[in-house]
């Protein structure tokens, strides 16, 4: 017995040269050329007036129109020749198009809920794989044979009998309500993200909240699907309490505190802190963690129970205004007056100093080897680096300095040797 796709090579090989295939093929061309011109007008007129941010998905959603707008022209050109010939090519093609779509479909949804690396191009090409095996399958008649026999396959789970189809249908049933919960989620927190009226912080907690629901509700249609007792719930419910009462109190204490923090607005992202011996501003907010991007660029994982149960300083948490302070000494020959006014000159120069507050330049003391002086300066870009600032301002104080001979002293030592000592210590040594 030949398989489907057996047959349906035979009727494809038998209709080559013949009027039957010839219609089916323009069919196709002109199925081709008719969603390639519908996609070049939409791609057109969305690059002159749709806004901004909607250009930058116009490729992704090119290719899945094309496959789409020319699945719908297939078929309808499938029902109307199927009157008078059959349309054995038509239906391999609206097939193939089919696959084609769900692929482009699936790729669009993950890029949108997953980062782009190494684990968004892996799952990618595993589901392109998936699809377009169970598409061959189906094609040559295989894929009614395996449910089959995966649905002899039974088993008993308590007083419950299952097949391994069911099996498979629920883990599929529940990965896809899943994806769609995650995809909403994704789809709400990015709308939420662009509410001005609302602060950081609670568009954070709001987007973290509905992800949580929508994956819960995902859950639950996911096993109502499969017809599983949803009183299960209430066991699995009652083992996680224990495990996280024992085993998992830290991470669930890590929880608690990131919605905490989010809820009373502490602490924002973009803020500059301090944790412990990290500095830095505060890049993302998680729920069980927060990222601190140091000022040299490396970035610090922090669980959120450590900004509940140890002290932070806030050095933006009012103002967004940080101080940059700059210590040297001059010698104590030097005009004070004219240091002062050099300093003040050096910071007014430089473009990332704040005009308000002022820079202010005062003496802190005397020191062995000069005198202490320091200037205050403000910036409101610390998330630049404070390093490169204050390199700049030491350059532009030394260039000022030897323009009017202001010395900086070298550490030095004074060490006096009394006449009279020095003959005590001779006699001594005659007496010897």
């Amino acid at each position: 017995m030949n398989s489907r796709i057996d047959i349906i090579w035979q009727e494809i090989l038998a209709d080559i040269g013949t009027p039957v295939a010839g219609w089916q093929i323009g069919v196709i061309v002109m199925a081709c050329a008719i969603a390639w011109m519908i996609n070049g007008v939409i791609r057109a007129y969305v690059m002159r007036h749709a806004p901004e941010h909607w250009k930058i998905g116009i490729g992704t959603f090119n290719r899945l129109l094309f496959p789409l707008s020319m699945l719908v022209i297939v078929l309808i050109s499938k029902w109307v020749l199927g009157h008078w010939q059959h349309t054995t090519m038509l239906h391999l093609a609206s097939n193939l198009l089919l696959a084609m779509a769900a692929v482009r479909l699936a790729v669009y949804a993950m890029r949108y809920i997953i980062a782009p690396g190494g684990v968004l191009k892996a799952l990618e090409n595993t589901l392109a794989t998936l699809i377009w095996m169970v598409l061959a399958l189906h094609l040559s008649g295989v894929l009614p044979e395996m449910l089959e026999t995966l649905e002899a396959v039974k088993f008993t789970i308590g007083k419950n009998s299952v097949n391994l189809l069911l099996v498979l249908q629920g883990l599929l049933t529940i990965l896809t309500t899943i994806f769609v919960a995650m995809w909403l989620s994704r789809f709400v927190e990015n709308k939420l993200m662009q509410v001005d009226q609302l602060n950081a912080n609670t568009r954070v907690m709001l987007s973290k909240v509905l992800r949580i629901f929508l994956l819960f509700i995902a859950v639950l249609i996911a096993l109502s699907a499969v017809g599983l007792d949803l009183t299960l719930i209430s066991v699995f419910g009652g083992a996680i309490g224990v495990g996280l009462g024992f085993g998992l109190q830290r991470i669930a204490s890590n929880y608690v505190s990131g919605f905490i923090l989010l809820m009373d607005k502490s602490i924002s992202i973009g803020d500059i802190v301090t944790i412990d011996v990290h500095y830095g501003i505060i890049r993302d907010l998680r729920t069980r963690y927060l990222v601190l991007q140091k000022l040299d660029g490396t970035e610090v994982i922090i669980p959120n129970e450590t900004l509940i149960i140890n002290p932070v300083i806030n050095h933006s948490c009012m103002d967004r205004n940080t101080r940059v302070l700059v210590t040297m000494q001059v010698a104590y020959e030097s005009d004070l007056d004219l240091v002062l006014k050099l300093l003040v000159k050096a910071a007014d120069d430089h473009p990332r100093v704040l005009v308000t507050p002022e820079p202010t330049a005062i003496v802190t003391g005397f020191a062995d080897s000069g005198i202490d002086v320091r200037l205050t300066v403000w910036i409101h870009d610390a998330e630049e680096g404070t390093a490169s600032l204050q390199s700049d301002l030491f350059m532009a104080v030394w260039r000022l300095f030897k323009a009017n001979n202001i010395s900086i002293p070298y550490p030095q030592r004074e060490v006096r040797i009394l006449g009279t000592a020095v003959a005590d210590v001779k006699d001594e040594n005659k007496d010897g």
